[in-house]
Parts: structure tokens; C-alpha cells; sequence
């Protein structure tokens, strides 16, 4: 199970585009509402979530997905629970993807250090000990980061090669949904 956390002022693109890839490679992800069942995004596109944080359990997950955008960063670092699912995927080698400003959250945690990654531009000092690349999304290991909106196709193509060990699978949705990358 994948779980893609919500909280209010999420970045549309960067949470909706992963879930619509992974359920397009039958890979199960569920939208999780960290601020309640309906969230409201950083644009105003509200998403009734599947679960709430309270419903999220982590005997079932495989990995996460932490979405950009503000204030829904900041709400998602600040939430104990979601630290602690964090901490879990990482303790327990899942696979942990964040975009845009949700970078930030994994380097604050010292998640990052001697690892490639990617964020939105200006939050660069926040990825403690990172080597920063420019390009649209980057795995390294278990974590795979983005750099924004504009790359959110780039994102979740990364993310579910890593969550499905299967470059070709990533190929096949990226060719059916007539992606350039």
C-alpha cells in the first residue's frame, strides 16, 4: 500500500499524479486526509481522501508520498503522526517520495545526507547534506524526490518504478498516457 498524504494546502499536481500512476499500474494507494477527510488544496481543488491519518496503519505500507505545495509542507512536517510514518518507511527500507517544498521535510530529518535530490528552486539549503541535481525528479536508494508542479508526471513515473521494481512497467504507463519522458 502507498499512502499520499493530504493536508491542507497541498499541491494538486504533485499529489493527484502519483495516484493516478500507481492505480494505473494496479499498484494500491490510498489518498490519506492528515486534516481531515476532505482536503483543500493550495488552489482550491478540494479531494475527499480515503482514509484519514487515523485510519492509516503501518503493518500495510510500502511506501509514502509526501506532495509540495504551501502551506501543505509546513501542516505535514508539523503532523506527529506523519513524522512517524516517515520514520517507519525509513527504518524500514519503503520507498518515500516527496515534491516540490516536501523535500524539506526529509532533510530536516537528516534523511538526505549523501543522497541525490531534487526540490523546488530556493529550498535547496534546506536538504541537509543532499547533492542537488537539476532535472525534474531523481531516485536515490529508497527516496525519491521532484522538483515541482511542472515535473509531477517526471515524479510519479520515478516513484513508480521504484515502488514496482519495474522499469518497463514505468515505461509502459509513460507510453500509454503519451508522456515525454
Amino acid at each position: 500500500m502507498v499512502y499520499v498524504f493530504l493536508a491542507k494546502g497541498f499541491e494538486e499536481l504533485e499529489a493527484l499524479a502519483p495516484v493516478d500512476v500507481l492505480r494505473r499500474a494496479n499498484i494500491e494507494v490510498k489518498t490519506v486526509g492528515v486534516t481531515g477527510k476532505r482536503v483543500s488544496g493550495s488552489h482550491g481543488i478540494s479531494v475527499n481522501c480515503d482514509i484519514t491519518i487515523n485510519e492509516a496503519v503501518f503493518d500495510e505500507l510500502e511506501g509514502i508520498v509526501l506532495p509540495g505545495g504551501l502551506p501543505g509542507t509546513t501542516n505535514l512536517e508539523n503532523d506527529e503522526i506523519v513524522n512517524k510514518f516517515i520514520d517507519y518507511a525509513w527504518d524500514n527500507g519503503k520507498i518515500i517520495g516527496a515534491i516540490c517544498a516536501a523535500p524539506i521535510i526529509l532533510g530536516h530529518k537528516g534523511l538526505l545526507r549523501g543522497k541525490n535530490a531534487v526540490c523546488y528552486t530556493g529550498f535547496e539549503k534546506e536538504l541537509t547534506g543532499a547533492h542537488v541535481l537539476d532535472r525534474p525528479a531523481v531516485r536515490d536508494g529508497n527516496i525519491v524526490t521532484g522538483w515541482g508542479a511542472g515535473g509531477a508526471m517526471d515524479f510519479a513515473l520515478a516513484f513508480l518504478e521504484a515502488i514496482s521494481e519495474n522499469e518497463e512497467l514505468a515505461k509502459k504507463i509513460a507510453r500509454n498516457m503519451r508522456c515525454s519522458s
